[in-house]
């Protein structure tokens, strides 16, 4: 089956807005990082937020694997408004362990996952009034993913995702989006020998391609951050990502809807050493069904489902 990780985590997992803008600082760091794809009126930026962040777990999976996997994961998100929205970007650095072995050998895999994502607010580019009662704001959000996986699989993904979202008005934020999706990806065992043989679920082989292109499908995104004070100053952060079925995969296999989750509280360290919004520590959860849109109901190992404890650090700077 196909293999890919999320963007920590998938829609603006560490959307930071709220959390402790930096305005004016970063700046010329932002238009680096979306240049490309971006408002060329980054130099209007309003705020931005900067943060490295650390999980580590050792019970994730991967479809058709009946072992549990240790991931290091590292991440560099960057958030920041302009004139007319916001932007978000997200890099994840994952290091599996030997049960998720690297093609070839050598240790285990790697892999690297980019997340980019901006929106359009309504109330900043057209003028209008969209603060009302619970909602904070009404936006378009635009946006791509992006992995590479040097494990067997060989995974190449690119997603790319467009819909309406909705800011609710909230202590720190709540979004909720409904995008359109698209998706291409790379699956090793639909190539020879797997290719019309083994790797290959439905005749003819011409059913079957290494190459994907997946039936375009709806998409639920929700994220949040909320404040509030546990002791120390706190959060409790996330997302929720549902996604429908998206056909075929590489070898033939019918693709099921896709559920993530990860919920994270996080401790503000730093407030206690007069760094508030600086340094946070804690523990998350994800919670994975039909990994990849692999059918957790055929897959006999377990592993087309993830319940993953993991331990969080962040880092803002």
């Amino acid at each position: 089956m196909l293999r890919a990780s999320p963007p920590g985590t998938i829609f603006e997992k560490r959307h930071m807005q709220g959390t402790n803008p930096r305005r004016g600082r970063r700046i010329a760091a932002t238009c680096v990082a979306i240049a490309a794809v971006a408002s060329p009126t980054c130099d209007a930026a309003e705020w931005s937020d900067t943060a490295i962040s650390y999980r580590y777990g050792t019970q994730y999976r991967e479809p058709f694997d009946p072992d549990d996997i240790s991931k290091h994961i590292v991440s560099l998100t960057h958030a920041s408004a302009y004139k007319y929205g916001s932007n978000f970007f997200n890099v994840d650095l994952l290091k599996s362990d030997n049960k998720d072995p690297a093609s070839g050998g050598g240790g285990g895999a790697h892999e690297a996952y980019t997340t980019f994502r901006t929106t359009l607010s309504l109330s900043k580019t057209l003028g209008m009034a969209t603060h009302h009662g619970a909602i904070r704001d009404v936006g378009l959000t635009a946006g791509f993913d992006f992995n590479a996986k040097d494990d067997p699989f060989g995974a190449r993904v690119f997603k790319t995702s467009l819909g309406p979202k909705v800011s609710f008005d909230v202590p720190g934020f709540l979004d909720v989006a409904v995008v359109w999706r698209t998706e291409r990806n790379h699956d090793w065992f639909a190539t020879p020998p797997g290719f019309g043989g083994a790797g290959c679920l439905v005749p003819p082989a011409q059913a079957c391609n290494p190459d994907v292109r997946f039936k375009d499908t709806a998409a639920l995104e929700v994220a949040w951050m909320i404040p509030f004070s546990l002791g120390l100053p706190a959060k409790l952060q996330g997302f929720l990502e549902y996604a429908g079925a998206k056909g075929r995969d590489g070898t033939g296999a019918q693709t099921a809807p896709e559920t993530l989750l990860e919920i994270a509280l996080l401790w503000d360290l730093g407030s206690a050493m007069g760094h508030k919004d600086a340094i946070f520590a804690g523990a998350s959860y994800q919670y994975w069904k039909n990994k990849f849109g692999s059918d957790s109901a055929k897959d006999p190992t377990g592993g087309s489902t993830a319940k993953v404890p993991q331990l969080e650090l962040e880092w803002h700077f």
